[in-house]
């Protein structure tokens, strides 16, 4: 448990954004910095040294870092059925900060791993059975994973009467194992919350210093969650404050990201089904990296684009895509990117949406936040045409008729989560009443 100052720290794959936050939650200053690969701690320093003047200095407090630096947190998924493996992989990765890369269903054979490994995750899920069915395809797995070259740690989430043996075999080759409490323990229940744990732990203990982010063990002892885990806490922190039904949107270079807080009843919270928090994550809508998908996605499905606009769009696009530290010059370039960040948010709340239909009810969300470099320099004329623009959609209008909207201007939902992780959620609070004041 920390008291006093904190500095903050947001570590993303583009920019290094810091916060320093006193003891009451008040916001004594905020930096950022492009984020310095192969060195991130150049950028940290940078953004610690902008901040040296407030509070007595960063230097003396104490640090909370999160990081999506390097690609954030791949997961893959080896299970026994396609859906409920799918669901499992979807709902531990949920608030685990993490994506999901790879499921597969069934025994594991030649092809199956060489898929697998295709896939490149940081983070192996094995999952399978219910406690005390069946153990056979658990074994199966745990045994072609532990003799053949699949390097990433595993998380062993499944049936809890062989998982003994499969870690057994696991570990005979020296594999990397944590085991976790079945997510599945019985027929349509879904137990996630131990596996996301087990999977934050291997996040911090391997995965983190094997991105290349950083030389030596600073960076990864600095760092204590990923940054959508972070980020959701601040959300459900957020959503509790308010007593709200709160739909965050998160626009990035690479991906964007939608958070919902909703209320759910007890009994449904432990189904295979709708979960209070979700979380999705859209590989192919970001404002750089991604531009091209984006830009080729928004003109038909999306029915965002007149018919004259789509060629200047890709073209921006593949501009974005080629210099992803593209700033924009001057106002008309800044307006491209606005409509470019509108997209995306318009597509990845559609999509969020049809994982959990009717999640908000007939009322509505009560709060949209939008996050991201793109908003918070849009100014208060760009922020009321997107707010417009996503009201107006019919897909969304009727979650977001009566939402108020608000903007992250000051990143304050990662660093709110960072604080109430610390055990300190009175000033998380604090801090989160700056986004939005009460009722």
């Amino acid at each position: 448990m920390i008291s006093g100052p904190a500095l903050c720290l947001d570590v993303g794959s583009t920019w290094t954004k810091a916060a320093l936050v006193g003891a009451g939650g008040e916001l004594l200053g905020t930096a950022q910095h492009r984020t310095t690969v192969p060195e991130v701690l150049t950028g940290i320093d940078a953004v610690t040294a902008q901040l040296g003047g407030a509070g007595g200095g960063p230097g003396a407090v104490p640090v909370l870092a999160c990081s999506s630096a390097g690609g954030g947190l791949r997961l893959a998924v080896v299970g026994q059925e396609p859906l409920v493996s799918a669901e499992a992989g979807r709902r531990v990765a949920l608030s685990a900060g993490a994506r999901v890369v790879h499921v597969h269903a069934g025994d594991l054979d030649g092809p199956g791993l060489r898929k697998l490994r295709a896939a490149r995750p940081d983070v192996l899920l094995l999952v399978g059975g219910t406690d005390g069915g069946d153990a056979r395809t658990l074994l199966h797995n745990a045994a072609r994973l532990a003799a053949n070259r699949v390097r990433p740690p595993i998380v062993l989430a499944g049936n809890a009467e062989a998982a003994a043996d499969a870690l057994a075999l696991l570990r005979s080759t020296n594999r990397s194992v944590v085991l976790a409490g079945n997510v599945l323990p019985d027929v349509g229940e879904l137990n996630p919350q131990p596996a996301r744990q087990a999977i934050r732990e291997v996040f911090l203990r391997h995965v983190i210093g094997g991105k290349g982010l950083s030389r030596g063990s600073r960076f990864r002892q600095l760092v204590r969650a990923v940054t959508p885990d972070a980020v959701l806490a601040g959300v459900s922190r957020l959503a509790a404050l308010r007593s709200a039904a709160v739909l965050v949107v998160d626009v990035g270079g690479a991906t964007t990201d939608v958070y919902s807080v909703a209320p759910v009843p007890v009994a449904a919270a432990h189904a295979v089904g709708e979960a209070g928090e979700q979380r999705t994550v859209e590989g192919d809508l970001g404002m750089r990296i991604s531009a091209p998908a984006l830009a080729s996605e928004a003109p038909v499905p999306a029915r965002l684009l007149t018919a004259a606009a789509p060629l200047a769009l890709e073209a921006a696009a593949r501009l974005r895509a080629t210099e992803p530290g593209h700033v924009p010059a001057g106002q008309p370039d800044a307006e491209i990117d606005l409509r470019l960040a509108t997209f995306a948010a318009t597509i990845a709340v559609r999509r969020h949406l049809r994982l959990a239909p009717g999640r908000f009810g007939t009322s509505g969300a009560d709060l949209l936040v939008l996050s991201g470099g793109v908003f918070r320099h849009a100014g208060p004329a760009g922020l009321t045409q997107v707010y417009a623009t996503l009201r107006a959609d019919p897909a969304l209008r009727p979650v977001l008729r009566r939402a108020q909207a608000v903007t992250d201007i000051d990143y304050v939902l990662a660093a709110a989560g960072l604080l109430a992780g610390a055990d300190r959620p009175q000033a998380a609070d604090a801090l989160l009443g700056r986004l939005v004041a009460g009722p």
